[in-house]
């Protein structure tokens, strides 16, 4: 193993390591992170059929928080039968009949794993990964002695892309 002997051989050290280790949440979080970008367009989704029971006179809002549709619109009645954008939805025995575009399985899983929340089983991950990306971001500053010429070109680099960044934020 390599030996630390000061704070820049720790940081370029732990740097490589952790960079390895994280190689693969790191190919799944660039990969999801993409597709959440065109997550409103149809990007590499399939049509799926839904067949399924729910509870009889739903409401509209009701109805798509059990089928887990944003914005769900009644679109018109006939009879006891109510149409929406996706499917149909039989008020009195409850049954639905519906069609949804998702993703396939694994980049389905992939995008989850992005989104996920505190009360998630794999929050402690995020948070990990999260910490573990900006410990990239300090540590990178050692990677270069600071009186080289690619230390200080990265330095200009470092401001540019800050301005940008602050930049998008406030756009």
């Amino acid at each position: 193993m390599d030996k630390i002997k000061d704070t820049r051989s720790f940081m370029r050290i732990t740097h490589r390591y952790l960079g390895y280790f994280l190689a693969g949440i790191m190919a799944v979080y660039a990969v999801s992170g993409v597709l959440l970008v065109y997550r409103d367009t149809d990007f590499l989704k399939k049509e799926k059929k839904y067949n399924t029971i729910v509870d009889k006179n739903l409401s509209e809002k009701e109805l798509g928080k059990e089928l887990k549709i944003k914005n769900l619109e009644l679109e018109n009645k006939i009879g006891n039968i109510a149409y929406f954008k996706q499917g149909a939805y039989n008020l009195t025995t409850g049954e639905v009949k519906y069609s949804k575009k998702e993703l396939p399985f694994i980049l389905d899983k992939m995008v989850k794993l992005h989104k996920a929340q505190s009360k998630d089983t794999l929050s402690p991950l995020n948070t990990f990964f999260g910490i573990a990306l900006f410990f990239f971001v300090i540590s990178s500053f050692w990677m270069f002695n600071p009186k080289s010429k690619a230390f200080k070109r990265g330095m200009l680099f470092t401001i540019a892309g800050i301005i940008v960044s602050i930049i998008l934020v406030f756009i």
